[in-house]
């Protein structure tokens, strides 16, 4: 997306991502081990486990939205467990401290309810890790809002995870590039502005979210015809 003062509005950067995973070296074996490397782990770990995992091939678990709660029914075989984790969701965090602080309490509760400490296989540990998000300009640019709208259902969910999720991140104001971008046409565009603003991405697949995403701008590419 053009920074560029020089045009305005400036034009839509189209860009991809993809993720290099990194290990930190962290693994919890049961789930007051889980606990107590939650604690320790840095951000990106928590980031990773929670976010990126809507970006990975290997997401194949749509029921349940964080690695946590992957790890607890597939490995501890609690699911009651896996559906107090599948719970938390981080947009209803201020940050990913309190997210942090969250998950331990949702491990400790459980932890007192039991007698004994879950423990996984050993081929089955939780290992924390973390990533680097490779981001690439696709040189594809799109000058009005129509012209994005019509190309969404056709970006790669890399595409997607960037400029609607990542974007948040990098954003000091939580906001989704596409959102960004639209502003610089006013009032023309502030209702699919406010429509992607509700729009409560992290239960839904990258897939799912695309087609979302698109409907929005179908509604704004209809009215411009009119």
């Amino acid at each position: 997306m053009s920074n560029n003062n020089d045009r305005s509005p400036g034009s839509f950067e189209l860009m991809d991502c993809a993720l290099i995973t990194l290990a930190t070296g962290k693994r919890a074996v049961n789930l007051r081990e889980l606990r107590d490397r939650v604690w320790e782990v840095e951000e990106s770990s928590l980031y990773y486990h929670f976010y990126e995992l809507l970006l990975r091939p290997s997401h194949d678990d749509p029921e349940f939205h964080n690695d946590f709660a992957i790890w607890a029914k597939r490995s501890l075989h609690d699911n009651r467990l896996a559906e107090k984790l599948a719970m938390l969701d981080p947009l209803a965090c201020c940050s990913l401290d309190d997210l942090r602080q969250q998950l331990v309490d949702v491990i400790e509760d459980h932890l007192d309810e039991m007698e004994h400490v879950p423990w996984a296989r050993p081929d089955d540990e939780f290992h924390f890790l973390t990533s680097k998000v490779v981001v690439f300009d696709t040189g594809r640019r799109f000058k009005r809002p129509p012209e994005l709208g019509k190309a969404i259902r056709g970006l790669s969910t890399g595409s997607i995870f960037y400029h609607f999720i990542d974007s948040r991140r990098r954003s000091t104001h939580n906001q989704d590039d596409f959102s960004y971008w639209l502003e610089e046409f006013g009032k023309e565009t502030a209702e699919i502005r406010q429509s992607l603003e509700r729009l409560d991405y992290y239960f839904w697949t990258l897939p799912e979210l695309r087609e979302r995403i698109a409907r929005r701008f179908d509604r704004l590419f209809e009215e411009s015809k009119e």
